[in-house]
């Protein structure tokens, strides 16, 4: 996934706006336009379409920390300069200030279930033998969870027409 994609997936999931997403970028010490944002969340295809930089991204992810759980004293931490799934994930489970059984229950409520060691082995640092790699689909499932959590209302039509074709357990029933 890139940059844009992550920054247009977790925009959606959360439902801000373009003042949100200023002020996010804002609580990291980064003055963004309105202009940007949009450029930034263009699609690929479209001429007026910008990149956004990792450094970007990872000043609004440290932006959406500060805003969910305070803005630490003192100086601020430097941005990330090399990105990968790995660090997006960690980034995004400390806003949220989710533990392994929050992660995991999202991932599940996104149909993509992983075990416990699976999921440690992601947040591990990468000399550690046990140091997995997170793919893209696996934070792709993780902020389809955190939609299908924060933003309920707006479940995409296909999970809730899978849902609406499971039969209810009050209608099961083991005896003829």
């Amino acid at each position: 996934m890139t940059n844009n994609d992550i920054l247009r997936r977790i925009r959606y999931a959360f439902d801000f706006d373009d003042s949100k997403m200023m002020a996010l970028f804002g609580q990291a010490d980064l003055k963004v336009s309105r202009e940007q944002i949009s450029a930034w969340l263009k699609k690929d295809d479209d001429p007026a379409f910008v990149e956004c930089s990792e450094s970007e991204l990872a000043l609004f992810l440290d932006g959406l920390i500060n805003d969910r759980r305070g803005k630490k004293e003192g100086l601020q931490p430097k941005p990330d300069l090399r990105l990968n799934n790995n660090i997006i994930f960690r980034k995004l489970r400390i806003a949220l200030n989710l533990k392994d059984e929050g992660v995991l229950e999202l991932l599940a409520l996104a149909g993509f279930p992983i075990t416990k060691p699976e999921l440690s082995a992601l947040f591990r640092k990468p000399d550690n033998r046990h140091f997995r790699v997170c793919k893209d689909q696996i934070l792709r499932n993780f902020i389809k969870g955190v939609q299908l959590k924060y933003r309920p209302d707006k479940t995409p039509k296909k999970t809730a027409e899978k849902a609406a074709e499971k039969p209810a357990i009050e209608n099961f029933s083991w005896s003829k």
